[in-house]
């Protein structure tokens, strides 16, 4: 409620005080005057400019000014203090793509509820890295030696697992007058063994014989969301007589395929 203000005979306009202090409303219609005991109607019958009320007509000796009421900013809330605002407060499908800043959404580790039945999060995989070689690489040691396949990936999340895929085309062998030659070829995660496949032959091998292809996977968990490198080894069995293992003879294709299984 304003201060009382005395009516100056043929004047329109009279500043609004409150305690002896100027004050401003947010508009004409924050504001109820009443003139000679009835209500006068905003934005035609006064007008506010700052802190000055205007009537539309001089007011003369003997008018009186009932009231000013000013109203607060009703329908300005102003920014809500942070943390304040409450999924309650939120009416349900207010919140659409529009307002969101990215149309996308990148999921690292739990589930994410969509509500209803809609799910999206665990199990689902979140980037593919592949490898290939076509070079024959020959091993005559019963030491593990690259076979020159290997594929880095960095996961998104410690909780992450690594899918991998290996297959190794015409693992054959070669000898002179031996018999069971077999070899081994393993993945490795740096330097940690994840898989050992075993391929192997039971006849007389006088000269190279062609192998089958070995197709493996794993599921690694490697507890890391730093860049981690999986890679194929090979070895012969028993060394000597001429025994030979080799990976990918006549330039044929093997891949590593690495998948990174999101928790």
């Amino acid at each position: 409620m304003c201060d009382a203000i005395s009516v100056v005979n043929n004047q329109a306009s009279y500043t609004m005080q409150v305690g002896g202090v100027a004050v401003i409303p947010g508009g004409n219609f924050n504001v109820i005057c009443s003139l000679n005991g009835v209500i006068q109607k905003s934005g035609t019958s006064f007008v506010t400019s700052s802190s000055t009320i205007t009537f539309s007509q001089n007011l003369v000796t003997g008018d009186v000014i009932d009231f000013i009421l000013i109203l607060g900013s009703v329908l300005d809330l102003g920014v809500p203090s942070d943390g304040t605002v409450t999924t309650s407060k939120i009416v349900n499908s207010n919140v659409t793509n529009a307002k969101l800043q990215n149309s996308s959404i990148t999921l690292n580790g739990s589930a994410v509820s969509l509500g209803g039945s809609a799910t999206i999060g665990g199990g689902k995989i979140g980037q593919v890295v592949t490898a290939t070689t076509t070079t024959e690489v020959t091993n005559t040691s019963t030491t593990y030696a690259d076979v020159g396949l290997s594929a880095s990936i960095t996961p998104t999340a410690t909780s992450s697992k690594i899918y991998v895929i290996v297959s190794l085309s015409s693992m054959g062998y070669s000898g002179s007058s031996a018999n069971n030659i077999s070899g081994f070829a393993r993945l490795l995660r740096g330097s940690t063994e994840i898989g050992v496949y075993l391929n192997c032959r039971t006849d007389n091998v006088t000269a190279f014989q062609n192998g089958a292809t070995i197709s493996a996977n794993n599921l690694d968990s490697p507890s890391t969301a730093s860049s981690v490198t999986y890679k194929v080894q090979q070895k012969i069995v028993t060394a000597g007589n001429g025994r030979s293992i080799s990976i990918g003879f006549g330039s044929t294709l093997s891949t590593i395929t690495l998948m990174e299984v999101l928790a």
